[in-house]
């Protein structure tokens, strides 16, 4: 079975006056998509609210398991404020992973489809 890892940022410890649940509905939905495609997937959720060191949690769940494929989320990537935390958690895949592929999906409910372009199915 195919491993994904999807990290991502915790909508619940992210500043600012939004809405997290609509964010958080989308992870739910996109990682039940793995597990309907009988793909085995977990999360790694980060905070911006200082309570993670993120570099160690990162790197914790990339060496939890093989993975064949991470999922970097849009969160991270989109946000020109996190350019150097979508640096570093790169970088912790290529040190930590390096046999992963790298997807990034477009919502937190395609997730399924970004990794699906990179993992052996069946």
């Amino acid at each position: 079975m195919p491993r994904v890892l999807v990290i991502g940022l915790d909508p619940y410890r992210v500043p600012g006056p939004w809405d997290p649940e609509p964010v958080a509905t989308g992870i739910q939905v996109g990682m039940a998509d793995f597990a309907d495609h009988g793909v085995g997937a977990e999360t790694c959720l980060v905070g911006l609210d200082g309570s993670d060191d993120v570099e160690a949690v990162v790197a914790a769940a990339l060496a939890a398991h093989p993975w064949e494929c991470v999922v970097v989320g849009g969160g991270i990537r989109r946000n020109e404020e996190q350019l150097g935390l979508f640096e570093n958690i790169v970088n912790l895949v290529r040190r930590h992973a390096p046999d992963a592929a790298i997807a990034f999906n477009s919502t937190p409910s395609d997730t399924y489809t970004a990794a699906s372009r990179w993992i052996k199915k069946g």
